[in-house]
């Protein structure tokens, strides 16, 4: 009897012993499960961390692409305007010069126009004045030959030879007159200005 007792006592332990180690591998289990579960939780947990990092560097990297190129178009904007502005104020310096130079010439041509005018009121003059002078001396001749008449052979002799000699000198006169003319003209189309002027 004692030996069914001890064997049943024996069985019960083992059972015990079984039922225990089974309650001990279950538990050891659901731990390992539950450890599991939360390095799965923890992996995904990083990996939405990660992506949350990945995304946001991506945005950011996305804004200062954006802001480079903002920053490079305006960089060509500011140029294009400068480069702009090089260009006008270059086209108002060569007009101003051009302005200038057209001035210059302008005034160059209008001394020269005077110049001639003036020269050719010269000439007039210079030549009134010989002109007179011819007439007051063929006056004087004239008065003369009335006044020696009679003075014989000889003075009108010396008569025809001073006349021949005012004709001489009104003829080196004139083509003196005509010289200085033709020079002045000369000179006046070397520099350009026609015959008209």
């Amino acid at each position: 009897m004692k030996i069914v007792v001890y064997e049943a006592e024996k069985r019960a332990m083992i059972e015990a012993q079984i039922a225990e180690e089974k309650k001990l591998k279950d538990e050891k289990e659901l731990e390992i499960k539950r450890l599991r579960d939360l390095q799965e939780r923890a992996a995904d947990r990083q990996a939405e961390i990660d992506a949350l990092r990945q995304k946001r560097a991506f945005e950011e990297n996305e804004r200062n692409e954006r802001a480079k190129e903002i920053a490079e178009a305006e960089k060509k904007r500011r140029q294009a305007k400068a480069l702009d502005v090089a260009r006008k104020r270059q086209f108002c310096e060569r007009e101003e010069m051009l302005g200038q130079q057209a001035k210059l010439e302008r005034d160059s041509f209008l001394r020269v126009i005077e110049e001639h005018k003036r020269a050719e009121e010269e000439e007039r003059l210079i030549d009134e004045q010989k002109k007179m002078h011819l007439r007051n001396h063929a006056d004087t001749i004239r008065s003369q030959i009335r006044d020696n008449a009679e003075t014989g052979k000889q003075s009108r002799l010396d008569y025809l030879e001073e006349g021949r000699k005012v004709r001489q000198r009104l003829e080196d006169e004139r083509l003196k007159v005509e010289g200085i003319k033709a020079n002045k003209l000369n000179g006046l189309k070397d520099i350009g200005i026609e015959d008209k002027y």
